[in-house]
């Protein structure tokens, strides 16, 4: 069982009277495994919002197959077991945060006896319980994204979206709402998470997706997306380490003084074990041997800029 799987899904949009089409989406295959967070990045206009308003029935497909929790997305039914945050909601403004909470708790079909404790709970969760009996209009952003939070998961769904969750919530906020969805994950909950801070997304996610002009360039773990292939960072201990390194090696590979290491790029698991031996015969004493990876900011500037024809 998959908590999402598309198939070759696209979308047109048309504008001018069907004069002008717009491709958002295109031949999108994709597959999103269950108690897992998944992040899904890319530059305005690039199909995120788009892809998650097909896979809740918010807009329709132009063609190919999209499934949540192993159902069509044509099938309604499947939408309780589905929780939404999206971007820049909006609540009345004569609610207070209780109220929000039991609004929707009663639209996604909550037990009415068992709301109050429901939404006392979630606010407790989100950091809220003070505010509840006050008025939404008097909330901040980040407060309005942790109400927002606690809205998603009210009916208690097995996969939630969530467009941008943690915008303009400041840095200890983000840390909370961070390890609110890992707590999520380890009940076995699957997150669908739209971010444009990248940096979140590296520390929460177990796989990503980037996407542009509707176009799937990279997929996979934070990891293996930003690992550089076989670039190895050695340190050494000791005041001449470096000195003696370039005399074994003449020419070869990048000294860095200021922390006693060197870089270097090998073919196979082979020569890199023939590095380790020439050092350690030579008595070098190495202190760390670290594979290099890119920050997920940079491979990402990288692939948008690539899929656009423009040069770094």
């Amino acid at each position: 069982m998959t908590a999402v799987k598309t198939e070759k899904l696209s979308k047109v949009y048309s504008s001018n009277f069907g004069k002008r089409k717009v491709q958002a989406l295109q031949q999108l295959d994709l597959v999103v495994n269950l108690g897992t967070i998944y992040g899904l990045l890319g530059p305005n206009g690039a199909g995120k919002t788009t892809l998650i308003k097909i896979l809740l029935g918010i807009t329709n497909r132009t063609e190919g197959n999209a499934k949540v929790l192993d159902q069509d997305i044509s099938d309604y039914r499947i939408k309780s077991r589905i929780g939404y945050l999206p971007e820049n909601h909006k609540y009345p403004q004569y609610l207070t945060g209780e109220n929000v909470l039991k609004f929707f708790g009663k639209l996604s079909g909550c037990e009415p006896k068992y709301l109050d404790k429901k939404a006392d709970y979630l606010l407790d969760m989100v950091k809220l319980e003070k505010w509840k009996k006050v008025k939404v209009k008097n909330y901040s952003k980040g407060m309005m994204q942790r109400l927002g939070l606690a809205q998603a998961i009210i009916n208690d769904p097995d996969l939630i979206f969530l467009d941008e969750p943690t915008d303009g919530v400041d840095p200890i906020g983000r840390k909370e709402i961070r390890d609110l969805l890992l707590e999520l994950k380890d009940k076995g909950k699957t997150i669908f998470l739209n971010s444009h801070l990248l940096s979140e997304v590296e520390m929460i996610t177990d796989r990503v997706a980037i996407l542009n002009k509707g176009v799937m360039l990279r997929e996979g773990t934070v990891k293996e997306l930003t690992e550089k292939k076989l670039e190895y960072r050695f340190m050494f201990e000791g005041e001449d380490a470096l000195d003696r390194v370039r005399g074994l090696m003449p020419g070869n590979g990048d000294l860095i003084a200021k922390d006693n290491s060197f870089k270097v790029n090998v073919n196979n698991t082979d020569e890199l074990n023939k590095f380790i031996d020439l050092f350690r015969s030579n008595n070098l004493l190495i202190t760390q041997i670290t594979p290099q990876k890119e920050s997920l900011e940079n491979i990402f500037i990288d692939l948008i800029n690539k899929s656009e024809g423009k040069q770094n």
